[in-house]
């Protein structure tokens, strides 16, 4: 039986480099390698959740192609509960394009694909009942996901004593905390990136972030800032947490990592401050190869470097 549900963003991400730098126009730039992996915030942040030993159910759409059969394996071999990954006619499956130029931010090319597919319509209430934690990864990336269902939806989690976990994917564009006043607070965790709140509030500075978010309803609101570290707010108090330092190969599945490791302190039980210590453990750990998930620590790695490497969360009054 799970523990966690994981729905959302199914994609199969192909990676580019690290190059140098991007191939001038007409020239050709020979790889070792592009390797081909699972990819998506729901499937992500499921085998990170495996990798540290929690049983956990995959939920979303691929299509009929080559690449669904390349997810499926991969969920499979990492014990991914798939039966409620549902194959679609219509699209293909999601995937996208990475290049990792040395120095510089991600470049994606991306195809929505099947995600355009995924409904509320497809999460039961029985599965949702057997869960401890629900997540749902890529809101706002999802085409079909109803906004007055999912409201409905974390409402009956609430009542079920389910926690829920939810990030977004924010596009060009978006912006305006209206479209989250329903669902903030009916969400356990809200885990935005600092772009990603910056859209939503029109602020800034990660301070403000957090607490436009609190205002606007949110529980447990955490920041995440990559290298900078994370900002998270609960209960009226505002905490600030630093970030480990890799040598960082790909940081594509960190903020995904960092979410697992938010979801295992729930299961815990946890308080924030050792909540984010561990999340950023987590997350750091996933930088230092190329892929989202190839280099997450396990449960027990990421307590042990989190020990070894003392991190500081303070705070702010």
């Amino acid at each position: 039986m799970p523990d966690v549900g994981c729905a959302g963003l199914l994609v199969e991400d192909t990676f580019c480099g690290p190059l140098a730098a991007l191939p001038p126009a007409g020239s050709l730039v020979a790889l070792d390698d592009m390797p081909v992996r699972a990819g998506g915030c729901a499937a992500n942040v499921a085998i990170d959740l495996a990798k540290q030993g929690i049983a956990v159910d995959l939920a979303g759409c691929v299509g009929r192609d080559g690449s669904a059969d390349a997810l499926l394996k991969t969920f499979a071999k990492h014990d991914v509960g798939a039966s409620r990954v549902l194959r679609v006619e219509q699209y293909p499956t999601s995937r996208t394009i990475i290049l990792l130029i040395e120095g510089q931010d991600r470049r994606y090319l991306h195809v929505i694909g099947a995600n355009r597919a995924f409904s509320i319509d497809q999460i039961s209430h029985q599965w949702l009942s057997s869960l401890k934690v629900f997540y749902l990864g890529g809101l706002f990336a999802l085409p079909g996901i109803e906004f007055a269902k999912l409201a409905a939806l974390l409402a009956f989690c609430r009542e079920a004593n389910v926690k829920t976990v939810v990030d977004v994917v924010v596009p060009e564009g978006q912006g305006g905390v209206t479209a989250l006043k329903s669902l903030l607070p009916l969400i356990d965790v809200f885990l935005p990136n600092d772009d990603e709140a910056r859209a939503f509030t029109g602020l800034s500075d990660p301070f403000d972030q957090v607490r436009a978010l609190t205002e606007a309803g949110a529980n447990t609101v955490i920041v995440t800032r990559g290298g900078l570290g994370s900002v998270a707010a609960r209960g009226g108090k505002i905490w600030t947490c630093g970030a480990y330092s890799m040598n960082v190969v790909d940081p594509s599945g960190s903020g995904d990592a960092f979410t697992s490791g938010v979801i295992r302190s729930l299961l815990q039980n946890w308080n924030l401050p050792q909540t984010l210590r561990y999340a950023s453990a987590v997350g750091a750990s996933a930088t230092r190869a190329a892929g989202t998930t190839d280099s997450v620590f396990s449960a027990a790695e990421a307590e042990a470097f989190a020990i070894d490497h003392p991190l500081t969360v303070s705070e702010v009054r």
